[in-house]
């Protein structure tokens, strides 16, 4: 079972999100990604494929909200099928959730990538060689 253009209206919403770009993903359909991470991606009209850390993964899993990966059960990963029109928006919340996760550390990474007076960090926080 799948949702009729659920894959075309998904895309156009995490689309809009800042540093989202979507790239054709490497066993079939859409991929999404903030900068070089993947944030999920989606088969067709009938599957989300979402990575969390094991531990948000288990209580994702543990509220019925996802199931464990279809391929790859024992790892972060979900799985959210598309059965009905609801199920849309649900997985855009899911992705919507790993997105903001990730937000802090990008906008902390470009932060120091473009700062140009790093004598005001703490001291180990950045050097040089990291730049």
């Amino acid at each position: 079972m799948s949702v009729s253009n659920a894959q075309k209206t998904i895309t156009q919403a995490l689309t809009t999100w800042e540093g989202v770009s979507t790239a054709p993903h490497r066993f079939g359909g859409v991929e999404y990604r903030l900068g070089t991470r993947e944030l999920g991606h989606i088969h067709g009209d009938q599957l989300v494929d979402i990575p969390f850390p094991r531990k948000v993964r288990d209580e994702i899993v543990k509220a019925g909200l996802a199931e464990p990966h279809h391929i790859l059960p024992e790892t972060g990963w979900v799985s959210f099928y598309l059965r009905e029109e609801s199920d849309v928006q649900k997985g855009i919340a899911l992705l919507r959730r790993v997105h903001l996760s990730k937000i802090p550390t990008i906008q902390l990474l470009v932060f120091l990538l473009h700062a140009q007076d790093h004598s005001t960090f703490p001291k180990g926080l950045v050097s040089r060689a990291h730049l």
